[in-house]
Formats: structure tokens, sequence, C-alpha cells
């Protein structure tokens, strides 16, 4: 340690001593490095999870079971002088089957495209526009009531979000953008879900609209140079809106956060969290076990999905 503060003292004796001038050759150089930075930047990841039981004559009881996970994360993002243009498509989807049952349970099912375009103000600042679709791919269904109801679909809901802002980016793993103008909306295109009022449409509507301010911060770094920390990859993002013509107190929370750590080239550890809070979906619930729902209003929503597999980078 003491060798490690004598190392860092003496290369911050050397810096103190630089003439803080750079030379043309340094400035060819860095503009080489940052030519190198401009244009197109493509990537993303595949992790698939898999666990099963299987249980014969055991005492201690238990339910055989298999259970699939999947994630799949893809970025394309543009950068060019004072232009800026991040895309990001982000799938998952997991299937649950257990005991003597016959069919498999949905335990993840999301789609999430996002589209932002950015123009430089300053060094760290860009005047930005911002879409956000979001839905998911199958139906849903409340597996504890018998037989199962369905609570969603295809579309059911589906969330639309347009707003116009500002971006605050200080370096390539973090953002902060604000939007005072933003429209969102939710649409129901599912008959019988749409007749119930579901995802707080007007019963009978197939779409609802809100007009306020949006919020999203997100952190994602997947190159740290610790050594202790060199494996892990951290993203967490989290979406805030608080609509201006109804409860803007209210506001809608989407917090999202995933962590993978890697055993080796294609094995990893990943652990995925969501928290939803939205005062337009009503959660139904049995507060007193017998059987009948006796609350419906907005509550907490909170989901963890927790796997160890197959993992690939491209």
């Amino acid at each position: 340690m003491k060798k490690q503060i004598t190392t860092l003292l003496l290369l911050f004796a050397v810096c103190l001593t630089i003439n803080g001038q750079v030379t043309d050759k340094e400035k060819v150089l860095r503009a080489q490095v940052a030519d190198t930075l401009q244009g197109w930047k493509t990537g993303g990841d595949l992790i698939l999870n898999l666990a099963q039981t299987s249980l014969t004559n055991w005492a201690s009881g238990g339910e055989n079971s298999v259970a699939v996970n999947g994630l799949v994360n893809i970025f394309a993002n543009y950068k060019k002088d004072k232009t800026a243009w991040d895309n990001t498509l982000n799938i998952g989807y997991g299937l649950l089957r257990q005991g003597e049952e016959t069919g498999f349970k949905k335990t993840d099912d999301k789609f999430d495209f996002l589209s932002k375009y950015g123009r430089k103000v300053t060094e760290s600042l860009y005047y930005a526009a911002l879409i956000n679709f979001r839905t998911q791919l199958t139906e849903g269904k409340n597996y504890t009531t018998n037989p199962h109801t369905k609570i969603s679909n295809r579309f059911a809901p589906a969330y639309l979000t347009i707003a116009v802002g500002m971006d605050y980016k200080p370096n390539s793993y973090f953002s902060a953008f604000v939007a005072p103008v933003t429209g969102k909306m939710t649409f129901v295109t599912d008959a019988d879900l749409s007749a119930a009022g579901a995802f707080g449409v007007t019963p009978g509507e197939k779409s609802k609209s809100e007009f306020g301010g949006y919020i999203r911060v997100i952190y994602s770094k997947n190159d740290f140079t610790s050594e202790f920390m060199k494996n892990i990859g951290f993203t967490t993002k989290i979406d805030l809106f608080s609509n201006y013509l109804d409860k803007p107190q209210n506001i809608d929370v989407n917090w999202e956060t995933l962590l993978t750590m890697k055993v080796n080239k294609y094995i990893s550890m990943s652990l995925n969290t969501n928290l939803i809070y939205d005062d337009d979906i009503n959660i139904a619930k049995d507060t007193d076990n017998d059987g009948l729902i006796d609350e419906n209003g907005p509550r907490v929503q909170f989901k963890e999905i927790f796997g160890v597999g197959f993992s690939y980078k491209f």
C-alpha cells in the first residue's frame, strides 16, 4: 500500500512539472483518437438462464420444475461532431413449469425500445428528443385464480413516450435526461381488458393520453478497471413521469437494474430487478386469504430474476 501511495505521489509531482500547453503533435494525436470514437458503435449481449429440479421419492418433499429465462440487449449509437443518437432494444422472456402442471407459466415478458437524439450545446449538455415504446409479447395471466384470468396481453398495455428536453452526459456511461414537455400514451388493444378499463383507460376506450414532465437517468458500465470489478457489468435506469393534468404529485416510477458477473467467456450470473409504480394500474389483492378479492388499487410492483447460464457479448 505504501509503495502504491509513493508511486501516486511521484506521478503527481511529474504532472506538476509538465507545461500546461499542448504541442502540435499532441493536438494531432488527440484529433486522431477523437475520430476513432466518432460514427456508429453497435453491440449487445445475450443471456440465457436455465434451471431444473427433478425429485424421485424425496422424503423432505418438493416439486419437479423447469425454468428458462432469456435477455437480449442491443444498442446502436452514433456520435459525430455535435450529434449524438442513442438507440437501445431490450427484450426479456421467461417460462416456468412446476409439479404436475402440463403447461408453462410466464415469469418475464418485456419489449422496450428507446431512441434519443441530441445536439451538443456544451461539452456535457445536449438539446435532446426521446421516443420510448414499451409493451409485452404474449398474454399474461393471474395464476392465483382458478381458472386463471387474463390480466394483460400484447399491446395491452403498451406505452409510448415522446419527450423534448436537455440531456446531461458528462461521460460515456452516465446520462440524465430532463424533459419538461412530454406526451405519454397508454394503449390497451385487447377488447376484454379495454372494456374493464384496465391500465387507466376509460372503459371501452383503447388508449389514454397524458401530458407532463419526464426524467430518465441511466448509469451503465461494463469496463471497470478495478481487479475486483473487472468481470462485472452494471446497468441501472430510472424513469419518472408526472402528469400535469391529473394528480401531478403521483409520480409514475419505472426502475430497472441489471447486474452481470462473468464466470468465464460464456458462463455468467445475472441479477435483474424491476420496480414499478403507476397510479393508473390497479392491483387486485386478497388481504385475508379467503380466496376473494377485497382490495383493488395502485401498488408498488417488484420483480427479481436471478440466474446462472450462458452469456454472449457481441
